[in-house]
């Protein structure tokens, strides 16, 4: 049986289009790099496709296989934990430095690496960011186009629609994945140019109000106080690459975002989601606050891995990114829990643990760690996104002068 369970030939090759064309917007001569789980290679032939109908000057598909990189964790050597192969690092860095654009296709078990040691794989999540540095730098700048999508895998489907049968579960989560990208509602291109120029119309508006703390209220616990970098930048939607090139980093994407001053934070935020974090699942979790840091975290479950990204270093214990979604988003309004960051992040409002986006300060692209660190934003080999919107939240932003604005009440928009 196909892996497309039953969706019209026509969407699924428009979506691999879409991904290509306006998700990294392939250049001609340019080199595009696949990431794609081996489950799915019905789906990552036909990116190569049209990555190569695009004009790509070649396609380099590097499969990955959840199951081999279990067995990886479980009983791999130390060292091997520990090593990263010059020639694996320079694979990343290479085609970074030439400037391809990067696609990889989500849509893992979220239990897949259950019973994994979270510390090994922190350590491994570590050296291999430090390996690939000039890459991960190049892409956290957005200096090279990249995308991340996602299509269904089995034991994701039987997560989210425990209910239904295999077939059935994965023809539903197909479904679900094409409308949150405006597949088969007309020109899906025409569709996602006016999704941009709303997202663009919020940015511009927190833009100009140029707040100096943003605090948060709702009845599950939440009662919050975030510091903004000074002359923060929100984005939202498309972003533009060093070379010029417009091109959307999540599909699907509802949220506006910016840089939180790693220093100033104050107060509980309590999870409205799950999250998947590492193949595990943390859920009912909250986390305390005080002078920007994590001083305090319980979880109902997956305490220790909550522990573990914590834990991980210093910037994981400090926000890296602020980001607002109406919980009327289309996403949210599927009603629908897909424990998939790339899916839950787009119907709430949430915040990431770990590194910054430098792009989100004016001058950011070009700023050492030394620098951004200087101006409030946080350094990490973790960027992890945690989600914090309910029906419920309140927004209100406070400015230099102490001017109040209620920019955000009953989980949507005020204004």
């Amino acid at each position: 049986m196909s892996n497309f369970y039953g969706m019209k030939e026509e969407d699924i090759r428009e979506y691999a289009r879409l991904i290509v064309r306006t998700g990294v917007n392939a250049q001609p001569g340019q080199e595009i790099v696949i990431n794609c789980p081996v489950e799915y290679y019905e789906f990552g032939r036909l990116l190569v496709e049209e990555a190569y109908e695009a004009g790509a000057g070649e396609v380099i598909m590097r499969w990955n296989d959840t199951y081999d990189n279990r067995q990886f964790f479980l009983h791999a050597s130390e060292e091997a934990i520990d090593t990263v192969a010059s020639w694996r690092a320079e694979s990343y860095n290479y085609y970074s430095r030439r400037g391809a654009g990067y696609i990889s296709v989500a849509g893992a078990d979220p239990e897949a690496y259950k019973g994994v040691d979270p510390d090994r794989m922190q350590r491994r999540e570590a050296v291999m960011e430090r390996a690939v540095k000039e890459h991960y730098h190049l892409m956290m700048a957005s200096e090279i186009p990249w995308t991340v999508a996602a299509v269904p895998q089995k034991k994701w489907a039987a997560r989210v629609f425990p209910e239904l049968s295999e077939e059935e579960g994965m023809a539903r989560l197909w479904k679900m994945i094409l409308k949150a990208v405006r597949i088969g509602e007309g020109d899906a291109v025409k569709a996602w140019e006016e999704h941009d120029r709303m997202l663009k119309e919020k940015c511009r508006m927190l833009n100009e109000y140029a707040f100096e703390k943003l605090h948060y209220q709702n009845r599950i616990g939440t009662d919050f106080t975030v510091g903004l970098v000074k002359n923060h930048i929100w984005e939202g939607g498309s972003e533009t690459a060093g070379t010029g090139v417009v091109f959307e980093a999540n599909m699907p994407t509802e949220e506006i975002f910016t840089m939180p001053d790693c220093r100033v934070a104050e107060g509980t935020l309590v999870s409205a989601l799950p999250l998947s974090y590492r193949g595990n699942l943390i859920r009912d979790f909250s986390l305390t606050f005080h002078e920007g840091q994590v001083v305090d975290y319980h979880a109902g479950e997956g305490y220790e891995a909550l522990r573990s990204l914590i834990e991980s270093d210093e910037g994981s214990r400090r926000l890296g990114e602020v980001a607002i979604v109406p919980y009327s988003s289309p996403i949210s309004r599927m009603n629908t829990l897909f424990y998939n960051t790339l899916f839950d992040e787009n119907a709430s409002c949430h915040f990431a643990l770990g590194r910054c986006y430098p792009t989100t300060v004016a001058g950011g692209a070009s700023l050492s760690d030394g620098e951004l660190k200087a101006a409030g934003g946080n350094l990490s080999v973790n960027h992890v996104d945690f989600m914090v919107g309910t029906a419920d939240l309140s927004i209100t932003g406070i400015r230099e002068d102490g001017e109040e604005i209620l920019i955000f009440e009953n989980g949507d928009w005020v204004r």
